[in-house]
């Protein structure tokens, strides 16, 4: 239909195509021939992927004990990636099975600062023609990637992410296939449903108003972190959907699962300037993107101290840039779980061993540190430690291990030195596990403390590892411990209190508002799902842009006021900014 027949139709006879942008009254064809294009997008809906059970004689289990094999059996070679051209470098680098470190799973390279500089470059002159993409082929795109994620590649991703980060099959399906699918399809429809929004146009025959949204003007910085591969798939790719160019610098111990992403979403069509991908060196990285003029924004998820030295070198370099880069960051936490003495301590028991001790306590979101009450101690107690004496510790292969090994060397190294703090701390006594053997594989058995102080560095130092630390306090402190919960460390990314009293239960909630980005009531601290609870913290946590939620996508635009007169300018009246 034209624009002068849509501007008279019947609203019955408007054809059926989303306008995202057009202005909700009659428009003149004039009107509408003018206004910036891109404004037709497909409507669709999505739903949360589903979890595949991989039961003994299940289809997919089959297929993903088939992708092991094959991923197991060869050493990938990765190349850094740069517009449509491989390059490799001097600096070879391996990533190994941190289950059975001496199996070198991929080879890769590290990326010189010339080369971050000739990816600049490349994405800088990819920018204009893919900003001008329309994003209802965008949209496509990123839908076809998630099918395919969910279909032809699915095994491909958890078998990489099994074995690279020594995921156990339920922890890998949950994060790089479902959580994964579920970035690029949600990201797409709040994207869709966000860039509906346009200002108001009263007299529409005088002045038409519309909102563009444009991409950053320069390059995003996509650092991603190791412990979910999802993480790395929405760092780099939700910017660029929203018609960014990026520079995505993978972790060492995740690049082979990474890597298949990249490739997947090369697939769909993302053209190789788009997105470059940049292992390297985390300063030579840092150092070179942060002196770049054409720095829009940074997307990291990673520990507190390198995204405070990025943040400083940004500061430092605020007169040289183009525009304000923007710095979105989530950095871990020490969370917690209080526990009132009216709590179910079964409930208790479940919730906090899961939620300390999936992944080995790798989640940004794992329960660290636990404040029970006297009067339910020996029951939890015992709960925390029958159910620990169950919890096998093994090769990822093996689909009945609750959790495997730790990611390498330095944080097995990190990890077991608070366990050997607890073991000579006259304030600490372990109350289950506390082995730990790298021989083989970097493995640490789940470890239970018991502390008489709440202050002790175990309880407020973030560990990243499978160490819960409990501190009992007496039934009629429980409201001290809200003070304690909430002040005692300077994270504030997720919680969880326990109660069956209404009444404490809504005091709780209101004193720790603060306290965490994602807050649960009788539930554990972990398990966030994607447009179901959107995830950040505050504080030390990061910046709370809430990955998973409606307006993720839309911070990565830069918006664009247009107003449009309709009649000749024959008067002066009054003055308006």
């Amino acid at each position: 239909m034209k624009a002068a027949e849509l501007a008279d139709a019947p609203v019955t006879q408007l054809p059926p195509v989303r306008l995202l942008t057009i202005v909700c009254c009659r428009l003149n064809a004039r009107a509408v021939s003018t206004i910036v294009s891109d404004t037709h997008v497909t409507d669709f809906s999505v739903e949360n992927e589903p979890i595949l059970g991989y039961m003994p004689g299940s289809p997919e289990r089959a297929e993903l004990e088939a992708a092991l094999r094959k991923h197991e059996s060869q050493m990938a070679d990765v190349p850094i990636m740069i517009g449509d051209k491989e390059y490799r470098t001097d600096e070879v680098r391996h990533q190994v099975m941190p289950h059975k470190h001496s199996h070198k799973l991929a080879q890769f390279y590290y990326a010189t600062s010339e080369l971050v500089q000739k990816a600049i470059n490349t994405a800088m002159a990819e920018r204009e023609k893919w900003e001008r993409v329309p994003l209802n082929d965008k949209f496509e795109m990123w839908l076809k990637a998630a099918d395919l994620m969910a279909g032809k590649y699915r095994q491909d991703l958890n078998a990489t992410t099994m074995l690279g980060q020594s995921k156990t099959v339920i922890q890998a399906e949950i994060d790089s296939a479902a959580e994964l699918i579920d970035f690029l399809r949600f990201n797409a429809l709040y994207a869709k449903e966000g860039v509906k929004w346009q200002p108001r146009s009263p007299t529409p025959d005088v002045t038409v108003n519309k909102l563009r949204f444009r991409g950053l003007e320069g390059f995003i910085a996509a650092v991603s972190p190791f412990n979910f591969t999802a993480i790395g798939g929405n760092l780099a790719y939700t910017p660029a959907m929203m018609g960014n160019v990026v520079l995505w610098k993978p972790s060492d111990t995740a690049i082979i699962s990474n890597y298949m992403v990249y490739k997947i979403m090369r697939e769909v069509g993302v053209p190789g300037g788009v997105v470059s991908f940049i292992p390297a060196d985390g300063p030579v990285f840092g150092d070179t993107i942060t002196k770049a003029p054409q720095l829009a924004a940074i997307n990291f998820t990673g520990s507190v101290p390198t995204f405070q030295r990025l943040w400083t070198q940004v500061g430092q370099n605020l007169s040289n840039y183009v525009n304000f880069p923007r710095l979105v960051g989530e950095c871990g936490g020490k969370n917690y779980h209080l526990i009132h003495p009216s709590a179910d301590a079964t409930s208790v028991v479940n919730g906090t061993i899961r939620s300390a001790f999936e992944y080995c306590g790798q989640k940004c979101s794992a329960c660290s540190r636990a404040y029970i009450p006297q009067s339910l101690w020996p029951q939890v107690k015992e709960g925390l430690i029958a159910t620990q004496k169950e919890l096998k510790v093994g090769d990822v292969k093996e689909f009945d291990s609750f959790t495997s090994a730790v990611i390498d060397e330095k944080a097995f190294k990190r990890i077991t030195g608070y366990i050997d703090h607890a073991k000579s701390s006259p304030k600490l006594s372990i109350v289950a596990g506390g082995k730990y053997d790298m021989s083989v594989g970097y493995f640490i058995e789940p470890t239970i403390v018991e502390t008489t102080d709440p202050h002790d560095c175990i309880m407020t130092e973030e560990i990243f590892g499978p160490v819960l630390t409990v501190y009992v306090y007496p039934d009629e402190k429980v409201d001290d411990m809200i003070t304690v919960a909430n002040t005692s460390t300077p994270y504030a990314l997720t919680g969880a209190i326990f109660a069956q009293d209404e009444a404490w239960l809504a005091k709780a909630t209101d004193a720790l508002k603060d306290s965490a980005g994602n807050f649960y009531i009788n539930d554990k601290s972990t398990g966030s799902v994607v447009a179901q609870q959107p995830f950040g913290g505050a504080r030390m946590s990061g910046t709370n842009d809430k990955a998973g939620g409606l307006h993720y996508a839309l911070k990565w635009t830069s918006p664009q006021t247009i107003k449009q007169t309709m009649v000749p300018l024959t008067q002066m009246s009054s003055i308006h900014i």
